[in-house]
């Protein structure tokens, strides 16, 4: 393979220079050429480039039901997706989050995907390659995250 200096007829400022002048056209002819790249540490799930699967049907139907009171009522509270307030003694459905919703407002989301609209909590899902997704996914944060105290704690 030919240098970057060989291929433009040119001389180099410095041998650093040079260095990253070579890298850089490596690169890019492995990026034309289809060749895969080491990416090292850095991983792309297909997850993580889509939306994911919807709530299982189990968990969306077993969501608590609230009955709206008098003092929610009057404070204004709203349905988060549709903007309408709730009516007092309305039955709506609450997220294990806490937030509320109508029924017929986070049913149909939730058969899209399986987080809330406001905080996006996940649910559970039926598709096992998402749940083993989401658990490495869990995993690794918490690797960084006692890396990050085990470093903490080597300069206190």
């Amino acid at each position: 393979m030919a240098s970057y200096f060989d291929e433009h007829d040119c001389e180099p400022t410095n041998p650093e220079e040079q260095y990253r002048q070579n890298a850089l056209l490596e690169l890019a002819r492995s990026l034309m050429q289809g060749m895969d790249i080491d990416l090292g540490p850095f991983e792309v799930s297909d997850w993580d480039q889509r939306l994911p699967p919807p709530a299982a049907r189990a968990v969306t139907q077993n969501l608590p039901t609230v009955v709206i009171t008098p003092e929610q009522a009057d404070k204004g509270l709203k349905c988060p997706v549709c903007l309408l307030e709730f009516e007092e003694q309305e039955t709506v459905r609450k997220m294990p989050c806490e937030h509320l919703f109508h029924s017929s407002c986070i049913l149909p989301w939730l058969g899209k995907t399986n987080s809330c609209p406001l905080c996006r909590l996940e649910l559970p899902t039926d598709n096992k390659e998402y749940e083993e997704f989401r658990k490495d996914k869990e995993r690794r944060k918490q690797k960084e995250h006692r890396l990050e105290n085990l470093h903490g704690a080597m300069y206190t």
